[in-house]
């Protein structure tokens, strides 16, 4: 099923096509900032072309969407399972509070990506993102695994300010021969060769195969930082007096 859009489509009536096609598969051309697009959806296949709004796949259940494009705000909100796949930038607050799923994003990612990321049992979401990430990346992270790669030309550092801030789960790997900034404190750091972490390796092995001209043995060979909370210094003693 084909849907062709313009600035004039509504988002609702937009959804409602999504929501009652019969076909698994939809293209959708021509996507200008229509909002929530493919939330709540549980088996379709989505390919989009242009650039959708916010909360593209939020409560997403299964399937897969595919973005041709740029993406903005809350990409993922709150998913619990599929795969949303960037061929772009994408906006801030990728993956808020994602329970499950996976968000393999090509290019940069704006502010708090991963804020309020958690597992539960056998969900453990994971967001990888091939360029860089704004400040605050996985502030208050619970569960789930962040992968920042860094692959810009232009010199800058591949994460902004107060990366884990609030973290109390989960994991961060970032490409890059030292840390651009300071960690907190409450943040464990572990320097490592990409190639020797089996989970990192599986987890780029499956980003690698969205994307053309991407080659998982060149990323992974080349060092990693991977940011844990630190459970002998946790974030409790900044608010109580034990």
């Amino acid at each position: 099923m084909t849907i062709n859009v313009d600035e004039n489509t509504d988002f609702q009536s937009l959804n409602e096509k999504i929501h009652s096609a019969a076909e698994r598969s939809i293209v959708i051309n021509g996507c200008i900032g229509q909002r929530y697009i493919g939330s709540g959806v549980t088996d379709k296949k989505i390919i989009i072309h242009g650039t959708p709004g916010n909360a593209l796949g939020a409560y997403l259940n299964g399937g897969e969407i595919y973005i041709y494009g740029n993406a903005q705000d809350a990409t993922g909100d709150t998913m619990n399972s599929g795969t949303i796949v960037i061929h772009g930038n994408v906006g801030d607050a990728t993956g808020y509070a994602m329970r499950g799923g996976k968000i393999y994003v090509k290019g940069n990612t704006g502010y708090r990506a991963g804020i309020h990321m958690k597992a539960y049992m056998e969900y453990k979401p994971v967001i990888v993102i091939g360029g860089r990430a704004g400040s605050f990346l996985g502030e208050y992270q619970a569960g789930g695994i962040i992968v920042v790669l860094g692959q810009n030309d232009d010199g800058l550092p591949i994460i902004n300010n107060f990366c884990g801030t609030g973290m109390h789960g989960g994991k961060i790997y970032l490409r890059c021969k030292s840390l651009p900034h300071r960690i907190p404190s409450q943040v464990r750091t572990e320097r490592l060769c990409g190639k020797k972490d089996l989970e990192l390796k599986g987890i780029i092995d499956d980003y690698c195969k969205y994307f053309e001209n991407m080659n998982a043995e060149c990323l992974l060979n080349a060092d990693f930082f991977v940011l844990t909370p630190d459970s002998e210094n946790p974030y409790k003693r900044m608010y109580t007096d034990n």
